[in-house]
C-alpha cells in the first residue's frame, strides 16, 4: 500500500516540480544590488528576481553545474562544472550565454568569491607552498584566476572556506581542521569550525562556541559580519562585530539547517532552508521567495538498456548448462553455451543472495521489497519446460513473510528446505512446503558487520549445516560451528581456535570439512588480518586414514575399489547420455555419520604457503585442490595435487572473488572479472556472455535507495536509540525532495544532510563520479610565485621526485622554458601539458641546458606521498635540531598494518633505539584499527639484557619501546586516530600533547550500494570504556594543550612538535 502511495506522489510531484515550488533549491546567491538571485537545481543554474516568480534557466549542459557565485558589479556569474570531467570553474553573463572555462587543473577546482570584477578566488588541491608545515592531502589550497584563464596564483596556502572579502580586502572565513562529513550536524566537538578574520597577513579567531560556526559574510558597514551558527541547536543567522561582542540571533528556524548565506551590498540577506530559498532583511522577518521554473527535462524515468556486463554475484545450475546472476540488483539467468538471458526480476529494490533448487527449475533470492529484505522464489511453471533460459512462464512466491530481515537463502541439497539468516544472526530453516520455519542457531552466537559476511552450507544429507559461529565475545575470532537442522541439538564448535577459521565446505561426500585459517599465515602486525592457508578437517576416521595413506597404500586401496567405480562410471555414462532429455533428479543421500571427538587432531595444512587467499575448492575425489591466491601482481588459479606435492598455476589473472563448482566438478565458476568457466582438466577458460535487458528507472531507485539506507541506520546504528533522534520523522523531512533531485551529487549531498541528523562520526554518503579522463600530472617542484616572467622558476626541487631520481642537474632557481617543445609564457596556463602524462616520458626545456631533460610526471597521489615523506623527513630534522639527537621522532600515517612497520622499523632501528625519549606523531591520522598493537609497542619494560662475556648484545624484550614517549594530537585526527591516544592515555603510558581531539573512535561500515558510484557510512560498533562511557563524541584531551596558529602553518613552525620535544627533554 506504502509503495503504491509513494509512487503515485514521486510521479505527481516530479510533474509539478517542472512548474512551481521546487524543492531542493540549492546554493541561492544573491546579486550585490539584491534584484536576482542565482541557485543551483537538478544539476543547472538558475536566476530567478528576488521577489519570486519564473526563473531562468541559465545553464542546460548534461553536466552538473553549482555553486554560482556573482561578480561584484553583477555583470557575470562564476560556477563550478564537470563539463570536461573534473570540476573547473566557469563564467557567463549574468543574463545566460554560453560560458567560459578558466581553470584546467584535474584536481578540481570549485568557486568560493570574487576578489575583484576581474579575478574569482577558488579552490583546488594543487601544492602547498615550500615553507609552510601544512599536511599534504588532508586539506586544500584557495587560487585566483582572471577573466582570461592565464595561470592561476596562489590566494592562500592556509584552507578558507567561505570566503567573504569587503572593500579594505579583508577576508572572513570559516576554517577546516581537518576531516568530518561538511553535512553532520548538532555536535560540539574540537574539530567544529571556527569564524576567522584576516587582515594583512594576521589572523584572529573571531567565534568561540564549541559546536559549528560557519559561513560569515561582510555586513554592509564593513565591521560587522553575519554568519550560521547552531548556538541554539540547528543552524540559524547571527551577526556580531568584527571587535566582538554578543552575537545577536537573527533567524529561529528548527529542524532543518539554514545553508549558503549570501548578502548584497545594501544587506539584503539571501539563504537555502528546508530546501527553498529565503531572504531578510535588517529588522524583518524571513521571508521565502516563490520560485516557479518552466524548463524542459533533462532526465528520464525509463532508461531501456542492455547490458553484457556488471553481474556481482552468480549460482551454477544442477546440469551446469545455466548461471543465474545478479546485475543491479536484478536476477537473470544465462546459457552457459549462447548469450540466452532470461530476466527473472524487474524492480527497483534489490535483489542478491541467489541459489539454484537442487532440481534446476526454482532460483531463491532475497529482495528487499516493502522496505524489508524478504525470502522469494522464483519457478519455471510449465513442466515440460526445462530451463530457464528458454523457459515462457516464470512464477514466484514469496517464501518468508515477516517484518525481520531476512537474508542469504540456500536450497537444502533435497530441495525441502531454505535456510537463511534472520535479522543478521539467527540461522533459521523453512520447509518449502509448509512454509513452517525454525530456529538453527541462536543471533547471539553470530554478529554481521557487513551484510554478507556470515556464511553457512548444507551437508549432502541436508540434515546438518556449517556456520560462521561467534560464540561468547568472539568477534575477532571466528569459528566453524556445525549445526543440526532440526533445530533439536546443539551447535558444535568444531574449530574452537583463538585464530579465523572461515568459509567451511563439506568435501569427501560429506567425511570432511574444507575451510580456511590464518592460524600458520603472516600476521599483520596492524590487527588487519593475516594472511590464510586451506585446510581439512575429518569428521570420519576412515576417510582420514585414507587421506594419510602414502601413494603407494592409497593405490593399492583404490585398485581395490576399481570393480566398483567401474561399476559406477558406466551408470554415469548412461544417465549423461539422457541428462539433455531428461530433468535434473535430485539424489538420495545416505545420512552422515560424524566421529566428532578429537576432530580437531585431524586439521591437515593443504596450502604450502600462507597467501591472501580468495577461494578454494577440493576435487570429488579429494586428491587436488584448487585455489584463487595473490603471491604477487594479480590473482591466479593454482592446482596442488596432493599425492604429489606438487602446486602449478592453472590459470592466470582469474580476478578476485569466489568458486563454484559443477556437480561433476570437472569446471568451475567465477564472478570477479565477469563470469568465467574453467575446465580443471586442461585450465581452459571461457567467458559466459549475456545480454541483459534492464530497465533504469531512476527515480524510483532513488526512492529504493533512500529506503534502503534509512532502515540499514535503523537496524544497525551502533546506539539503538540513534542518539535521541526521531528517525521516522526525519525520513519523512528528507525523503519529500527525492522528485526534485535527478543527479547522485544532489542526491549524495540529501542522504548526507539526513545523515548529519545523527550527530555521529564516519556517516554522509559519497558520490564517486568518473572525473576527468586525463588527469593533470606533476612535476614534483616546488615553484616561485612570485616569478613573472616566462616559463617556470623553480623554488625547490621536491626530493624522490622526477627531477631528483636521475642526474638530471636541475636546482632551485633554473627556469624550465618548455614542457614537450611547447613555450611557456609568462602567465600562461601550462596544465594541458602535463594532462595524462603521469609516469610517461616529457621533454623539459631548461634555460641554459643545450639538451632538453626527459623526465616522467607523477600523479596527484604519488606527489601526495613524496609531500607527506618530505614533511616527516622536515619535523625529524626540527627535532634532531632542538635535541641536540637525544629524542626519536616517528609519524603514524594511518592504523594500519604498512604505518606500524614503518613506525616499527624506524623505532627500533639502531639510529633512535638508543635515544633517551620519542615523541609518536599522530596528527592528521584518519584512522583505521592499530591502537593496542601502538600501545604494546610502546608499553614495553625492560627486564633482563643479553650479556656474553661482559659484553652487552641486547635486552628484553627486544621488540618494544622501553623509554620515555609522548603522542602528539591534533584536532585532525580521526576514527582509530582517536582511539589510539585514548588507549595510550588511558593505560598510563605518556602523555599527549597538542589540541583536543574529537571523540569518533566507533567501528563503521561503508557501504557500497547496488549503484556502485554511491557509499555510505554507519558507525556500528560502539567503543565504550569499562566505566561504560562511549568514545563516539567524547572528546579527548591532551595533558598538555598546544595550538599552532594559521600564521604557523603558513611560516612552517611547528610549536606543538617544538613543545612536545622539550617535554621529553625533561626525562
Amino acid at each position: 500500500m506504502r509503495k503504491s502511495f509513494l509512487s503515485f506522489m514521486l510521479l505527481a510531484a516530479t510533474a509539478a516540480s517542472a512548474q512551481e515550488n521546487p524543492l531542493w533549491m540549492r546554493y541561492p546567491s544573491i546579486s550585490p544590488d539584491g534584484s536576482k538571485i542565482a541557485f543551483a537545481y537538478k544539476g543547472d543554474i538558475f536566476c530567478v528576481d528576488v521577489n519570486g516568480g519564473e526563473a531562468r534557466q541559465l545553464t542546460t549542459n548534461p553536466a552538473y553545474d553549482y555553486k554560482p557565485v556573482w561578480s561584484p558589479d553583477g555583470s557575470k556569474i562564476a560556477f563550478a562544472s564537470n563539463r570536461e570531467g573534473g570540476f573547473d570553474v566557469y563564467v557567463m553573463d549574468a543574463r545566460g550565454g554560453e560560458p567560459r572555462r578558466l581553470t584546467t587543473n584535474s584536481a578540481g577546482e570549485i568557486p568560493v568569491t570574487w576578489r575583484d570584477n576581474n579575478h574569482i578566488v577558488f579552490q583546488s588541491s594543487v601544492m602547498p607552498t615550500a615553507e609552510s608545515i601544512i599536511f599534504a592531502g588532508s586539506f586544500v589550497e584557495e587560487y585566483v584566476v582572471d577573466l582570461d584563464g592565464h595561470r592561476p596564483t596562489l590566494f592562500s596556502t592556509l584552507q578558507m572556506d567561505d570566503i567573504s572579502i569587503n572593500t579594505r580586502g579583508e577576508v572572513l572565513y570559516h576554517d577546516n581542521k581537518g576531516y568530518e562529513d561538511k553535512w553532520r550536524k548538532h555536535h560540539t566537538s574540537p574539530i567544529a569550525r571556527d569564524i576567522w578574520l584576516e587582515k594583512d597577513g594576521t589572523f584572529k579567531k573571531l567565534t568561540s562556541f564549541a559546536g559549528e560556526d560557519r559561513n560569515p559574510v561582510w555586513a554592509a558597514d564593513g565591521e560587522s559580519y553575519y554568519y550560521l551558527s547552531e548556538q541554539d541547536g540547528t543552524f540559524n543567522i547571527y551577526i556580531n562585530k568584527v571587535a566582538g561582542g554578543s552575537p545577536q540571533q537573527l533567524t529561529r528556524f528548527s529542524g532543518n539547517p539554514v545553508r549558503f548565506l549570501s548578502s548584497s551590498k545594501d544587506g539584503k540577506l539571501c539563504f537555502g532552508y528546508d530546501g527553498e530559498i529565503y531572504t531578510l532583511v535588517k529588522g524583518g522577518q524571513p521571508s521565502k521567495v516563490k520560485v516557479n521554473i518552466v524548463a524542459d527535462r533533462n532526465d528520464r524515468d525509463l532508461v531501456r538498456q542492455i547490458n553484457s556486463y556488471g553481474a556481482t554475484e552468480i549460482s551454477v545450475s544442477p546440469s551446469g548448462k545455466e548461471v543465474a546472476f545478479v546485475m543491479h540488483g536484478d536476477v537473470y539467468v544465462t546459457s552457459v553455451e549462447y548469450r540466452t538471458t532470461k530476466r527473472l526480476t524487474d524492480t527497483p529494490e534489490q535483489e542478491r543472495d541467489i541459489c539454484f533448487a537442487p532440481d534446476g527449475r526454482s532460483v531463491v533470492y532475497a529482495s528487499e521489497r516493502g522496505g524489508v529484505w524478504q525470502i522469494y522464489v522464483t519457478s519455471i511453471k510449465d513442466k515440460d519446460e526445462k530451463s530457464f533460459t528458454y523457459a515462457t512462464q516464470l512464477t514466484e512466491e514469496r517464501l518468508t513473510n515477516s517484518m525481520a530481515t531476512s537474508q542469504m537463502p540456500k536450497y537444502s541439497p533435497d530441495g525441502k528446505m531454505v535456510a537463511f539468516f534472520e535479522n543478521r544472526g539467527d540461522l533459521r530453516v523453512i520447509d518449502v512446503k509448509s512454509k513452517d520455519i525454525l530456529t538453527v542457531l541462536d543471533g547471539k552466537n553470530n554478529y554481521s558487520y557487513s551484510d554478507g559476511d556470515l556464511w553457512f552450507e548444507w551437508s549432502p544429507d541436508s540434515r546438518w549445516l556449517l556456520s560462521s559461529y561467534m560464540g561468547g565475545g568472539g568477534w575477532n575470532s571466528n569459528d566453524i560451528a556445525r549445526v543440526d537442522a532440526s533445530g533439536k541439538k546443539a551447535p558444535v564448535n568444531l574449530s574452537n581456535s583463538g585464530y579465523t577459521d572461515t568459509g567451511g565446505r563439506w568435501v569427501l561426500d560429506g567425511k570432511a570439512i574444507l575451510f580456511a585459517s590464518d592460524r600458520a599465515g603472516y600476521r599483520s602486525h596492524g590487527s588487519w588480518g593475516a594472511e590464510y592457508d586451506a585446510y581439512l578437517m575429518f569428521l570420519d576416521l576412515d576417510a582420514y586414514d585414507h587421506f594419510c595413506m602414502t601413494k603407494e597404500e592409497a593405490e593399492i586401496a583404490d585398485k581395490n575399489d576399481k570393480d566398483k567405480k567401474k561399476e559406477e562410471e558406466k551408470k554415469e555414462k548412461d544417465e549423461k547420455k539422457k541428462k539433455d532429455d531428461e530433468e535434473v533428479k535430485v539424489e538420495k543421500v545416505k545420512p552422515l555419520e560424524f566421529d566428532i571427538e578429537n576432530c580437531r587432531d585431524r586439521i591437515v595444512r593443504l596450502t604450502n604457503n600462507s597467501s591472501r587467499l580468495s577461494d578454494a575448492v577440493l576435487s570429488k575425489d579429494g586428491k587436488k585442490l584448487y585455489y584463487i591466491t595473490r603471491f604477487e601482481a594479480g590473482n591466479d588459479l593454482w592446482e596442488k595435487d596432493l599425492r604429489e606435492g606438487k602446486t602449478k598455476i592453472l590459470v592466470k589473472g582469474v580476478g578476485y572473488g569466489g568458486m563454484q563448482m559443477d556437480k561433476d566438478g570437472k569446471n568451475v565458476f567465477l564472478c570477479g572479472n565477469g563470469i568465467k568457466k574453467i575446465d580443471l582438466g586442461n585450465g581452459s577458460s571461457k567467458n559466459i556472455d549475456f545480454e541483459a535487458w534492464f530497465n533504469m528507472k531512476p527515480y524510483e531507485e532513488r526512492q529504493y535507495l533512500f529506503d534502503h539506507i534509512w532502515r540499514q541506520v535503523k537496524d544497525k546504528f551502533y546506539d539503538v536509540n540513534l542518539h535521541g533522534v526521531d528517525w521516522e520523522a526525519k525520513r519523512k523531512t528528507y525523503e519529500r525532495f527525492l522528485p526534485y533531485i535527478n543527479n547522485n551529487f544532489d542526491f549524495a549531498e540529501m542522504l548526507s544532510e539526513m545523515l548529519g541528523e545523527l550527530n555521529a562520526s564516519h556517516t554522509g554518503c559519497r558520490y564517486y563520479a568518473s572525473g576527468a579522463s586525463l588527469r593533470t600530472a606533476s612535476l614534483g617542484l616546488f615553484l616561485d610565485e612570485k616569478w613573472d616572467g616566462d616559463g617556470l622558476k623553480i623554488k625547490e626541487v621536491v626530493k624522490r621526485g622526477p627531477f631528483a631520481v636521475k642526474k638530471t642537474g636541475v636546482k632551485p632557481g633554473d627556469i624550465i622554458e618548455s614542457i614537450d617543445g611547447v613555450k611557456i609564457l609568462a602567465g600562461a596556463d601550462y596544465n594541458a601539458l602535463l594532462d595524462g602524462k603521469a609516469g610517461k616520458p616529457v621533454r623539459i626545456g631548461v634555460k641554459g641546458k643545450k639538451e632538453d631533460i626527459i623526465i616522467k610526471p607523477i600523479s596527484s597521489g604519488e606527489l601526495e606521498e613524496l609531500l607527506y615523506k618530505r614533511w616527516v623527513d622536515r619535523n625529524r630534522a626540527f627535532v634532531d635540531s632542538i635535541s641536540g639527537g637525544r629524542i626519536a621522532y616517528v609519524h603514524v600515517k594511518a592504523m594500519d598494518s604498512e604505518s606500524f612497520r614503518k613506525v616499527y622499523e624506524e623505532l627500533l632501528s639502531e639510529s633512535n633505539r638508543n635515544r633517551d625519549a620519542v615523541v609518536v606523531d599522530e596528527r592528521h591520522n584518519g584512522g583505521g584499527w592499530l591502537h593496542d598493537d601502538l600501545c604494546t609497542l610502546l608499553a614495553g619494560k625492560e627486564y633482563q639484557q643479553f650479556v656474553p662475556r661482559d659484553k652487552y648484545i641486547g635486552r628484553d624484550p627486544y621488540n618494544k619501546w622501553t623509554k620515555p614517549s609522548c603522542v602528539l594530537i591534533c584536532e585532525d585526527d580521526y576514527s582509530n586516530g582517536h582511539g589510539f591516544p585514548w588507549v595510550y592515555k588511558e593505560l598510563g603510558i605518556g602523555k599527549l600533547i597538542g589540541t583536543p581531539v574529537a571523540g569518533t573512535m566507533t567501528a563503521v561500515w561503508w557501504e557500497r550500494l547496488m549503484d556502485s558510484s554511491l557509499v555510505f557510512g554507519i558507525p556500528q560498533v560502539g567503543c565504550r570504556d569499562m566505566r561504560g562511557v562511549y568514545g563516539e563524541n567524547t572528546t579527548l584531551h591532551p595533558d598538555i594543550e598546544v595550538y599552532n596558529t594559521p600564521e604557523d602553518y603558513i611560516n612552517g613552525y611547528d610549536r606543538q612538535l617544538e613543545r612536545a620535544v622539550r617535554e621529553m627533554m625533561k626525562k
